[in-house]
Parts: C-alpha cells; sequence; structure tokens
C-alpha cells in the first residue's frame, strides 16, 4: 500500500495572520531598524519620534537575527529614555500588516 504523497509547496487558502501588537501599559514602542552599532547594540527610529539605541538581549543573540529595515519592539528604559531594550523583531509579512493597518507612521 502506498502512502499518500504530501504537497509540500502548497499554500492554505484561508490563512489567519496573527501579529503581536505593542502593549502600550508596558511602555513598548514600535521601532524601524536604522544602524548596526556592534556589540549587540542597534540604532532605531521609534514611532514616538525619538531615534534611540536599542540592546538585543542574550536570549535573542543568535536565535533572533535582527536587519537594517526590521520592525521590533522595543522597551525604553525608565531611566535614560534614549537607550531600550528590544522585546520582539517582527518577520516581512507581519510588518506589511502592520504598515497596511496604519501602526507604522513615520
Amino acid at each position: 500500500m502506498r502512502y499518500k504523497k504530501s504537497n509540500k509547496n502548497s499554500k492554505p487558502t484561508d490563512e489567519v495572520i496573527r501579529v503581536r501588537t505593542p502593549n502600550e501599559k508596558e511602555g513598548e514602542v514600535l521601532g524601524i531598524v536604522e544602524n548596526m552599532l556592534g556589540a549587540n547594540r542597534i540604532r532605531v527610529r521609534c514611532m514616538d519620534g525619538v531615534v534611540r539605541i536599542g540592546r538585543i538581549p542574550g536570549k535573542m543573540k543568535k536565535r533572533t537575527w535582527i536587519r537594517v529595515g526590521d520592525v521590533v519592539i522595543l522597551v525604553p528604559w525608565p531611566f535614560q529614555n534614549e537607550k531600550s531594550d528590544i522585546k520582539w523583531r517582527y518577520e516581512r509579512m507581519h510588518a506589511e500588516w502592520l504598515e497596511r493597518r496604519g501602526y507604522l507612521r513615520e
């Protein structure tokens, strides 16, 4: 008896996109990566108009690669507003969804 061959290239017709949005109660802000500074630091232009230096935490260093132009969620430090911690990186499809919904504005 032969097994049914799976079609790996087929795409689902109605795909539901679940996108994590920033939680404003926790102080999360959306931003776009402008520049890689080295030593796990990046320069991010935030949607509140501030350019911040973002720190990539240890659990994201090797698992999540962040590049210039990526959309990220960051949390500004309470004692130094021009620095922040990166919490999440969006994939391209999710970033396009955010742009269509009006979350990303210049």
